[in-house]
């Protein structure tokens, strides 16, 4: 009989009971190991026996194998601290692990990484691929992950596309970038899935203790703070926490709080952008573009919301509220008698590829009255490409509706022309960088006239972005 844990002998149970004349049993976790080798959990206890005249004459030990029940307690103890999908561990043993390594390095005058990963453009490959496949390629991107750390190192799956890694004893904060850099390397080697061959990018938020906090919790909210500024400064790449993302991230809170509000209160307005024909002078349409009257805040442009509304899913209420109050307003002008105009309306991504877009423009151009053909709709290139299949049907049942269709950006996406002829397209707008310089970059004056006799041939109408004067 060995004990489990130290593998040293343990003591005899029956020499124990004879010794101190009463019942006794095993210390936890004792193996009974046979002469053949073989090793089997037990638990016992033994009894002094005892002649007639009361005196000890020997012991009974009473066995109870329970290797079964001590491997099911073992197996759910390391479900319980271990994601199942990627047998990494799990946010719980991650916390205890980062505990622990702040108390050494403080005892012992060491530093604590913590890595906060996130797969960027995961949801995509999920959603186009399926669970099945999305599940195979974090397995395949966790292995990478343990593969590039050190033996000590813990990497976890923190939930979903995220993943952790602790670095528990690094002498600079420097130790934790070469590592970021090394699992960007790893990131860039497609992962055969499913016979599909998938890229996947990282980004990377990165804070150290003692200098970003100094406890478990904060040193991870700053890591995970750090992860979202790498997000929004183009994926793919990592970035330390700093103290300002702090205020950031609350005034992104602010924002996200105030924007809520904003839909349920009405305080987004429209303003309206005139499309103009250089030979005639009318304006032949116009382009939506929306404001938020924030009350504490005052007059707030796209470039200090959008983003925001679309991290925190809000982008596709305020994209249905633009299109209505659009449709809405372009009708109220024809019911003044007023000469009425196409409206262009941008669309984001993630408005686009909602199953329910086609009849949600359907039951906002019913609803507001409007014909279809006072609506166009604006996509950039990118949004149109990210499924083209999918793309296609889309846009040929708003072509049948009556919508007009628009290339917004035209120049700053998708390197192929071929989607010109296959989707059907009615204006290209050309992106304002070209437009900006054309009276001295000849380059830029070029490309402009070639988009131009480009769209004339195709019988599309070219729009020229960010014409001040004329």
């Amino acid at each position: 009989i060995i004990d489990g844990t130290t593998r040293q002998a343990a003591a005899n149970p029956a020499q124990r009971a004879i010794e101190e004349d009463r019942s006794v049993g095993l210390i936890a976790d004792c193996l009974l190991v046979r002469r053949d080798g073989v090793e089997s959990a037990i638990e016992d206890s033994a009894a002094p026996i005892h002649n007639r005249y009361g005196q000890v004459t020997g012991a009974v030990i009473v066995f109870h194998d329970v290797s079964q029940s001590r491997a099911m307690t073992l197996k759910m103890a390391h479900l319980a601290q271990h994601d199942v999908l990627t047998g990494l561990p799990n946010r719980l043993l991650m916390t205890e692990r980062l505990s622990l390594a702040i108390g050494l390095a403080q005892r012992h005058g060491k530093q604590v990484a913590l890595l906060f990963l996130d797969m960027d453009r995961f949801k995509h490959i999920n959603d186009s691929l399926g669970h099945v496949v999305g599940d195979e390629l974090l397995q395949s991107v966790a292995g990478r992950l343990v593969a590039c750390v050190r033996a000590t190192d813990t990497v976890c799956r923190h939930g979903g596309d995220e993943f952790v890694i602790l670095l528990a004893d690094i002498d600079k904060p420097q130790d934790a970038a070469h590592v970021a850099e090394k699992l960007h390397v790893a990131s860039a080697v497609p992962h055969l899935v499913g016979g599909h061959e998938l890229h996947v990018s990282l980004s990377i938020g990165i804070s150290v203790y003692p200098d970003d906090g100094s406890d478990a919790n904060t040193v991870m909210g700053n890591a995970d703070t750090a992860m979202y500024h790498a997000k929004a400064g183009g994926r793919n790449t990592y970035r330390f926490f700093t103290a300002d993302m702090n205020a950031r991230a609350a005034r992104r809170l602010l924002v996200e709080g105030s924007l809520r509000r904003a839909l349920k209160q009405d305080e987004f307005v429209l303003h309206y952008q005139p499309q103009i024909d250089l030979v005639s002078g009318a304006m032949t349409g116009a382009e939506a573009l929306i404001r938020w009257w924030d009350p504490d805040l005052g007059l707030v442009y796209p470039g200090d919301f959008i983003s925001i509304a679309e991290e925190c899913g809000l982008i596709v209420p305020i994209g249905r509220w633009v299109l209505r109050e659009a449709c809405r307003q372009v009708q109220a002008w024809r019911d003044a008698g007023l000469q009425a105009v196409p409206v262009a309306v941008n669309i984001a991504a993630v408005e686009f590829r909602q199953r329910d877009f086609v009849e949600g423009i359907a039951t906002i151009l019913q609803e507001t009255g409007l014909a279809s053909r006072y609506l166009e709709l604006e996509l950039t290139e990118s949004v149109l490409m990210h499924n083209a299949e999918s793309s296609v049907s889309v846009l040929e049942a708003l072509e049948a509706m009556g919508v007009s269709l628009a290339v917004d950006d035209f120049g700053t996406g998708y390197s192929s022309l071929s989607y010109l002829k296959r989707f059907p397209i009615g204006t290209l707008k050309i992106d304002k960088s070209f437009v900006r310089d054309i009276a001295t970059d000849a380059n830029d004056a070029t490309i402009v006239s070639a988009v131009i006799g480009m769209g004339r041939n195709l019988k599309q109408r070219v729009i020229a972005e960010g014409v001040e004067t004329a």
